[in-house]
């Protein structure tokens, strides 16, 4: 199969070609030939103004609920709506009903996710079942295809325990990777705790929790010399810290996600439960904060943190919804309305050559003789999530029919392309 990306930008940092325009072509799932102008009248023909291409997108944090929770996502759905979001790899949390706690789980999710679009990747769980008391396979499991280790949206909280994390993985190079909230802080919590909070009435979480968590965590990095990547950020005090860690030599990275570049606790004045989110939404000051960190290179990558809810987990009162929204397919979008000044080789950077980077994942490239692993998107473009387009079984995202500026045009994986309307 021939496809051919015609007066294309190049947004890779890696490639020779970068911030060039250039026709693209690809024969067999390899790209044979990059040139100004390449005539291939056999070829199917991907040609849209204003295109850009970057190596093929990686989601580091979605839930895909399969196994046992399928009436929420499935492994083909959330597939199917990674692809709509212009990702090729998706690492999937084991917050599963059973968790990803052993080496079958793995195997499971592997093996189910070869069929679909996009490729699946599984995070085994730290901890047995993600109870918190005893560490989980990591070694078989890694063994058998887990990319990372995580106890996903409840996070290590025991320090003991979470050193033995980071001394095992040391052993295979392993990654572990944490939400940065201490559950003993605000755990009745609902919100950012701040005026906004104390105005509504609603309890409220302070950013101090996850402050002392990334200090605490930094530290036992600081003794184990292991990796850690701490997954959405939320305040301006956490980057710092990571920052400061990274200056120190630790090998501690950072992601942010899109809703926290977008809304900030002053939007929780609707009561919105699509809103409701962990970590918790935080001050306008730290979501602009944000915002500069990944302008200027202290934020690592974007997290989409997909976590889909059935109806019954939003359509409720604000205390008893249930923390997440899905985000896969609106990602891209949402940080380049968020952050229009965005460069197209950055965007690459936060969604694909960073994350793939951190772990270990194998390189994609722009480039003559490379696999054909590619994202196109088209930065100018407005595009808009509706119930008929949407790709998740799930709706709990408040961006349902909002016009946003970034649209995905396809991708090309697996030797197949992947063109969205």
């Amino acid at each position: 199969m021939k496809i051919l990306l015609q007066q294309a930008l190049v947004a890779d940092l890696q490639s020779p070609h970068n911030n060039s325009t250039k026709d693209i072509l690809i024969e067999n799932g390899q790209i044979t030939s990059i040139a100004d102008k390449i005539d291939a009248k056999d070829a199917t023909v991907i040609a849209e103004k204003g295109l850009v291409v970057s190596p093929g997108w990686v989601d580091s944090f979605a839930h895909f609920g399969d196994p046992g929770l399928e009436y929420r996502e499935t492994i083909e759905s959330g597939s199917a709506a990674a692809t709509a979001g212009g990702y090729t790899h998706v690492l999937v949390l084991p917050n599963t009903a059973p968790v990803t706690s052993n080496k079958t789980q793995v195997e499971y999710i592997v093996q189910k996710g070869t069929a679909t679009t996009t490729t699946v990747l599984p995070l085994g769980s730290v901890t047995k079942n993600i109870e918190g008391k005893d560490l989980a396979e990591m070694y078989d499991m890694q063994n058998s295809g887990a990319i990372a280790f995580t106890d996903g949206i409840y996070p290590v909280q025991s320090p003991g325990l979470l050193l033995k994390a980071l001394q095992y993985v040391k052993a295979f190079d392993g990654v572990i990777v944490q939400v940065p909230v201490d559950d003993s802080l605000g755990k009745h919590g609902l919100m950012h705790e701040g005026i906004v909070s104390t105005r509504l009435g609603l309890p409220g979480i302070p950013s101090l929790a996850e402050e002392l968590i990334v200090k605490r965590d930094i530290e036992l990095l600081r003794y184990t010399e292991s990796k850690l990547h701490f997954s959405g950020i939320s305040t301006a005090k956490g980057l710092e810290l990571i920052k400061a860690a990274k200056l120190d030599g630790l090998q501690v990275t950072c992601s942010v996600t899109p809703f926290h570049l977008t809304f900030c606790d002053e939007d929780l004045q609707s009561y919105d439960t699509n809103l409701k989110v962990t970590p918790v939404l935080r001050s306008r000051q730290d979501m602009l904060a944000l915002r500069e960190g990944v302008l200027n290179g202290d934020v690592d990558c974007i997290a989409s943190h997909h976590i889909p809810h059935n109806q019954d987990n939003k359509v409720c009162e604000f205390e008893y919804a249930k923390p997440g929204m899905i985000g896969l397919q609106t990602a891209y979008a949402v940080v380049q309305t968020a952050i229009p000044s965005l460069p197209a080789d950055k965007v690459a950077a936060l969604f694909s050559t960073n994350v793939r980077r951190i772990f270990d994942l194998q390189t994609s490239s722009v480039t003559e003789g490379s696999v054909a692993d590619l994202t196109f998107f088209l930065p100018a473009e407005k595009s808009v999530l509706t119930r008929a387009n949407n790709r998740s079984k799930s709706i709990n995202s408040p961006f349902f029919d909002k016009p946003l500026t970034g649209k995905v045009a396809g991708t090309v994986h697996k030797g197949n392309v992947n063109q969205l309307n």
